[in-house]
């Protein structure tokens, strides 16, 4: 089953609570949470208290991608705020395999995350201990950017590097996914697809979702 996860970061910021209650009454499975913090990427979203808040008025799974530099520092924040899945970026951190087990000992889903140029090498020794990887289909730091038709390759590797190790791994894209890119990420082998603009820049916010679960 492909998961459709919204991104907030192309929500209303003036009216977010509203934002997430029409996307979850649109059919949306998850709420991409994409944290910011003009180091790792040359821009600042927001924080835990912004996610806290909303937890008190949604059921998705919150789904809480980290693009900030010394992420082990504030995952036990991101937790308390609601966060069921904590994604960091293997670029972010010196000792990844430590990273994932300080988000596992909090008793959520691990998730690790590989910009377009970052080599899937880079998950040889960790693979086996996370529950999904996020690959950057756009150079992360804003929303509604092109999708880089590179990545597309990158996913059929990583799928068939999951299956050889006969794990269970998700799969997740970022970055200019729309009813043009969804049918070529799922093919490649993605399951779970990040939309922020294509969602959130819909007039009508269940029919964009539906958009892109027709390609289950």
């Amino acid at each position: 089953m492909t998961i459709i996860a919204p991104s907030l970061l192309s929500a209303d910021f003036s009216i977010l609570q509203s934002e997430v209650q029409s996307i979850e009454n649109g059919g949306a499975d998850w709420l991409h949470l994409d944290i910011m913090d003009g180091h790792f990427v040359p821009n600042i979203t927001f924080g835990p208290i912004v996610i806290q808040s909303l937890r008190a008025h949604s059921r998705l799974f919150f789904d809480c991608h980290l693009m900030i530099e010394k992420p082990d520092a504030y995952i036990e924040d991101f937790v308390n705020a609601g966060s069921d899945l904590i994604t960091i970026h293997a670029e972010t951190v010196n000792h990844l395999h430590r990273s994932i087990q300080i988000i596992k000992s909090y008793g959520v889903k691990a998730g690790i995350s590989l910009n377009p140029a970052t080599p899937l090498s880079s998950l040889e020794y960790v693979l086996e201990e996370i529950d999904l990887v996020l690959l950057m289909s756009v150079n992360p730091g804003f929303g509604g950017q092109k999708f880089i038709p590179q990545v597309l390759p990158k996913i059929k590797m990583l799928k068939q590097m999951i299956m050889d190790r006969g794990l269970s791994t998700d799969i997740q894209v970022d970055g200019g996914v729309n009813a043009q890119t969804a049918p070529q990420i799922v093919s490649a082998g993605a399951n779970v697809l990040v939309a922020g603009s294509f969602v959130f820049g819909s007039d009508n916010r269940a029919q964009a979702i539906s958009e892109l679960k027709n390609f289950i």
